[in-house]
């Protein structure tokens, strides 16, 4: 085992540290970095779970290119693709001009790979063009900071969460979306047990189940409770007005808007409960020190920017900023969003904080890149440049390291425009992403463990990645690539000044240059370099030449970067959401992040136990909207709006108000037979951010008429490899059915879990074909049972009783016990399974041939905890603390603390209801 290499974990925007191990040129395992100021040691599933995903076999290794839209993609050369792509980009940029050409580019790109983006896009070509999947996530949190307190820098840092009195989380679910920071809220809690907690969000998450009060407001009313919030401060003289007028401008214009929000109106607008709203209130304006944390909740909406203002709002007003627990804190969705929006890559902004739209930051940028000039007109933001796209305005998009063929909202504008583009380059690590498929061009790029760089996480603390292995195939930086490209496309527009633009041989010249953008601005990095970084670590910005460490808290002397110094209160009223609900349409959908998954599961989706908690996307609704619906939990719905429509399974969840549903962002094309709840969502954007409103859409959910059910489960023997490589096979199969899944689960046998529901049946031979796909034809010895009256066809494959498929056609009843059955690895053993118990299964027929194996899903992924086993040892009378004791649950990475607590408190009703009155 070599010297392990630190580098960070490339989900979430905590930004933990990791300690990579390898082994014969691969990554082998990963652990927490104990000495990382972000996580201390700790990981969440996910990033715990890394290593597994750093297998390079179904990776894209080779760059492959169609030259015209009826033929397949061929592997070629870099020389060939690279030439073919500077020619393409040269042809349209001659023809159209500039702006016809686009680059969408992600937050999980390292910061000298966005600046060099960056730069080819507003340098070079001269287009600003430039946009990135952070628009859909942290746009109106940067133009949130920004209208109120000068600059997109979040003033707090992870330690705040210990220091504070009040917790306010609002439209965020850390429990899930950011484990690690979830973890720090439970140990203050822990070491403060008068910590009042406060969580703000539609449905009682994960994270809700903490709270010493949820406000479960209705979807889009964020600035109205805000308001009231605010007015019930003042009233009861909770706000600083010391503070306000030595430090603030705008607040008596403000004031007097908030007059029309008192706690009776604003519980009618947003369906609260009027005390609860003067309790929420008391507490954050009794505090000693007031910290709220915001994610999505706040940001994906049409108002997403006034949302941030209103509570940022709050914390100005009382002076609850600039010092140790207080302040506005807005998590960041992806591993370095940060970094992107440091060297201005948005099509509205430039590096440094710089903002396109003002001529002295715009020459500056010119001076500082040597060119005469920088474009002046906008760029197109995410969902415009996507919509041009579509109308032939742009001809040319160069996508990077992003699906918008599932993120985006509206997917079917969104691949009809991919559809209609004339040239698409798709630069990834993973080849088989939903947008692939419109791909002219595809190029390899290296990805974690692979590359070096920087990365900024949400406390403004830079991290120096080194590579920990040598690049797969022929996969490249990213940097590398575009400094590649860029040169060939300035030799074709003969720009004099090619050479001068992009001279890097390395990702550290990058590094310096874009540092020294930042010289005098309210980043200044001028004091970091990657030796710096080194030796003594990560650190936060700003951090300027001759300073020693990096500022933990900003405006603590009470000035802000605006142009008198000054925070500014902005003039806000309540907007509703951008779609209401109707007698059509009666259902609120809200979408979200699940524990174990991450974005469209490109990496995520190839480790079996991250499906062990779900696997499928499932409709959560009230239990009264589904008896209305006539629905049981495991039923199949059709949910639909004028944009699209999707298939899945719906569960009971209390947690929701009546006329509210809840689903999964994660599973798109690759997992399902439809884009997913992107499917469903509308491309109505914030005026001021351009972040459109992912988290809520009006649906109609009705029960599906899909009478006929298959699911096949497939234990493929030979590990993760082989499993994915059937996964592959199988995905083939999704669009021949109405509702379809695929995925994985188990552990290091995995099985591949098909599930499908039509109208009819399929023909047996339909179904043999199927069966041979999955290795389960007529060549293994197979337990079969056919009921053609019923459509019924069901076929076991279990060699020395050892059951390694199932397919059940047309009754599926016992998938979820066979599933578990032969995920366990007990059923690798010599013993194998009862076969007149796979009989039994097979063909229910007569009694029950002796005891069902007692199985149930994973809760712990760490300590390999069922469901069935915590359920047990609480029946028993086993706490958290036992349960944690005798299974070690919950002592690894901490991520199935929520659940195991919904669990505990679960059985407790339980036990409570059975007691006789």
């Amino acid at each position: 085992m070599n010297k392990p290499v630190k580098s960070t974990c490339c989900y979430c925007g905590v930004g933990c540290g990791l300690l990579i191990e390898t082994e014969g040129g691969q990554i082998v395992g990963v652990r927490g970095d104990p000495d990382h100021p972000a996580n201390a040691g700790r990981l969440c599933t996910k990033g715990a779970s890394l290593h597994l995903t750093a297998r390079p076999d179904y990776r894209l290794l080779y760059p492959e290119l169609r030259r015209q839209r009826h033929l397949p993609r061929q592997r070629v050369g870099w020389d060939e693709a690279l030439t073919h792509a500077a020619e393409r980009f040269a042809e349209i940029i001659a023809a159209h001009g500039p702006d016809s050409v686009a680059f969408y580019i992600s937050g999980q790109l390292l910061t000298e790979d966005y600046y060099v983006f960056n730069k080819l896009a507003k340098g070079l070509i001269g287009t600003n063009n430039v946009d990135t999947n952070s628009r859909l996530c942290m746009s109106s949190a940067v133009a949130g900071y920004k209208q109120t307190l000068g600059a997109d820098a979040p003033p707090c840092c992870y330690e705040d969460i210990a220091l504070t009195d009040c917790l306010l989380i609002a439209g965020a679910n850390p429990a899930v979306a950011h484990p690690i920071v979830f973890r720090r809220i439970e140990d203050a809690r822990a070491a403060n047990p008068d910590l009042r907690i406060i969580v703000i969000d539609p449905r009682r998450s994960e994270t809700a189940e903490i709270a010493d009060l949820h406000l479960p407001l209705k979807p889009g009313t964020d600035i109205a409770l805000y308001m009231g919030l605010l007015h019930v401060l003042l009233a009861e003289k909770l706000v600083d007005r010391d503070y306000i007028a030595a430090h603030t401008e705008g607040f008596a214009a403000l004031e007097e808007s908030v007059a029309a929000y008192p706690p009776a109106v604003v519980a009618e607008i947003c369906a609260l409960a009027e005390a609860e709203i003067v309790q929420a209130a008391r507490w954050f304006g009794k505090a000693a020190a007031a910290l709220s944390l915001y994610c999505q909740g706040l940001n994906q909406s049409a108002h997403g920017t006034h949302n941030n203002a209103a509570l940022i709002h709050l914390h100005l007003a009382t002076g609850q900023i600039g010092r140790p627990g207080a302040g506005p804190f807005s998590l960041t969705g992806q591993p370095n969003a940060m970094g992107g929006r440091e060297v201005g890559g948005l099509a509205n902004l430039l590096s440094a904080h710089r903002d396109l739209a003002n001529p002295e930051h715009r020459a500056e940028v010119a001076r500082l890149w040597g060119v005469p000039s920088v474009p002046a007109q906008p760029g197109k933001a995410a969902v415009e440049l996507f919509a041009a796209l579509k109308r032939g305005e742009i001809k040319a998009v160069w996508i990077a390291c992003t699906n918008p063929a599932q993120s985006l909202p509206d997917q079917n504008e969104v691949r009809a425009a991919l559809q209609a583009a004339d040239f698409v380059v798709l630069q990834e690590a993973y080849g088989n992403t939903d947008t692939a498929a419109y791909a002219d061009l595809m190029l390899p790029a290296t990805t974690w463990g692979e590359k070096e760089g920087t990365v900024t996480n949400s406390e403004r603390c830079i991290t120096h990645l080194t590579p920990a292995v040598a690049r797969p195939g022929e996969a490249r930086p990213d940097w590398e690539i575009v400094v590649d490209f860029a040169r060939r496309l300035g030799a074709r527009l003969e720009h004099p000044l090619t050479g001068q633009l992009f001279p890097y041989s390395g990702p550290e010249a990058i590094f310096n240059e874009h540092r020294e953008s930042t010289r005098g601005r309210d980043l200044d990095i001028t004091g970091i370099s990657y030796a710096l970084l080194d030796e003594a670590g990560p650190q936060q910005w700003p951090l300027p030449e001759g300073a020693s460490s990096g500022r933990r808290r900003l405006y603590t002397d009470g000035v802000f970067p605006t142009p008198g110094g000054r925070a500014r209160f902005v003039k806000l009223e309540h907007r509703p959401t951008a779609e209401a609900t109707d007698a059509a349409h009666p259902i609120a959908l809200l979408s979200g992040r699940l524990r174990d998954q991450w974005h469209g599961m490109s990496r995520t989706g190839t480790v079996a136990r991250l499906f062990n908690l779900d696997d499928e996307p499932l409709l959560s609704l009230h239990p009264a909207d589904l008896r209305q619906r006539d629905l049981a939990s495991g039923d199949l719905v059709r949910v639909a709006n004028p944009r699209g429509d999707v298939h899945v399974r719906v569960k009971a969840d209390a947690g929701l108000v009546r006329g509210r549903a809840w689903l999964p962002m994660h599973w798109g094309s690759q997992f399902m037979n439809s884009a997913g709840v992107n499917a469903l969502t509308l491309s109505t954007c914030d005026p001021f951010s351009q972040q459109p409103e992912l988290k809520h859409a009006a649906v109609a959910v009705d029960k599906a008429d899909l009478p006929w059910q298959l699911v096949i489960l497939r234990k493929t023997g030979a590990g993760e490899l082989a499993a994915l490589r059937l996964l592959a096979r199988a995905r083939q199969l999704l669009p021949d059915f109405t509702f379809a899944t695929v995925g994985l689960y188990g552990r290091d046998q995995p099985l591949v879990v098909f599930r499908a529901a039509h109208t009819e049946a399929l023909p047996e031979n339909r179904l043999l074909e199927i069966d041979a796909l999955f290795g389960l034809g007529a060549e293994h010895a197979a337990i079969v049972y056919a009921d053609q009256r019923r459509q019924i066809s069901k076929r076991a494959v279990a060699p020395d009783g050892k059951l390694i498929g199932v397919r059940l056609a047309g009754e599926t009843q016992a998938q979820s016990w066979l599933k578990e059955v032969m995920a366990d690895e007990a059923n690798d053993g010599d013993s194998g399974l009862d076969p007149a118990l796979i009989r039994w299964a097979v063909a229910p027929i007569g009694r029950r041939p002796g005891k069902l194996p007692q199985r149930s899903r994973t809760v712990c992924n760490c300590a390999d905890v069922s469901e069935a086993q915590i359920i047990a040892d609480v029946g028993a009378g086993a706490t958290l603390a036992l349960l944690q004791e005798k299974r070690k649950c919950g002592t690894f990475c901490g991520s199935c603390l929520p659940q195991l607590r919904q669990i505990i408190a679960s059985q407790a009703e339980t036990a409570a209801s059975a007691q006789p009155a």
